[in-house]
């Protein structure tokens, strides 16, 4: 299965070779199991203020920015773009909520992964659509010496964000690598179609609620249950990438 998933990557992206230098790692839901709150607190927040969206329509938004995300419920209820004001005034609220509901627990599995990644001699790289500091300034102390500011991407840093390449664009410049130089590892459905746009291997987890088949049909490279098993299963992901070079 990963065999075929690199033969395919580099068949439909035209590489001759697949040699990651750094992974790239998307936060809500891949480093921390914090998706549940931010779909709760976005629910709140858009009842709130009348706004059209059931919680599973978060999941499906994931790695947006939160302006594009209140744009989207604003054409959705209102047939028209939130004003400045109320984009700044509505993600105050739902930060504020997220604040208080969020218990700050990393993704089981994601501090194995990313020990995994570091024994492969690979860099490590955050790209997020969030804008949330009470996790971002969290990253240090959760996996000390992973995620310094100068190696993250983040809703601060982009104008247009997932499921636009930019963020990953942007996360390959930062890392000084190619795109056929990278992995991402994802628990978005547009996540996952940023990454792939950017041209980058996408490993996504699943981790939320959604069905597999959304992850698949953004264009997933492999697809995991959790993190957990991703880290298990690196060393094969490794073993068979040596197998495609020596083809």
């Amino acid at each position: 299965m990963i065999q075929e998933a690199i033969e395919h990557y580099l068949q439909t992206s035209n590489q001759s070779f697949l040699s990651p230098k750094a992974v790239l790692f998307d936060m809500d839901g891949v480093l921390y199991d914090s998706m549940r709150f931010h779909a709760r607190s976005w629910h709140e927040t858009a009842q709130h203020h009348h706004l059209i969206a059931d919680r599973k329509i978060f999941y499906l938004y994931e790695g947006r920015t939160g302006a594009s995300t209140i744009n989207e419920l604003y054409q959705k209820t209102f047939h028209r773009d939130a004003t400045e004001e109320e984009k700044e005034s509505i993600y105050k609220e739902k930060a504020t909520l997220f604040k208080k509901y969020n218990d700050g627990n990393p993704m089981p599995g994601a501090a194995e992964m990313l020990a995994e990644v570091k024994a492969s001699g690979l860099k490590t790289f955050l790209v997020t659509g969030s804008g949330q500091h009470s996790l971002i300034n969290k990253l240090e102390h959760t996996y000390p010496g992973y995620f310094q500011r100068e190696n993250m991407v983040t809703a601060f840093d982009v104008k247009y964000g997932k499921p636009n390449p930019e963020p990953y664009l942007m996360g390959l410049k930062k890392a000084g690598v190619k795109a056929n130089e990278a992995f991402v590892v994802e628990n978005a459905p547009m996540g996952v179609e940023a990454a792939v746009a950017a041209g980058i291997f996408t490993i996504a987890v699943n981790t939320g609620p959604l069905e597999d088949d959304y992850l698949l049909n953004a264009g997933a490279n492999l697809l995991y249950p959790d993190m957990q098993t991703l880290a298990s299963d690196w060393k094969n992901i490794m073993e068979a990438l040596k197998n495609s070079h020596s083809r």
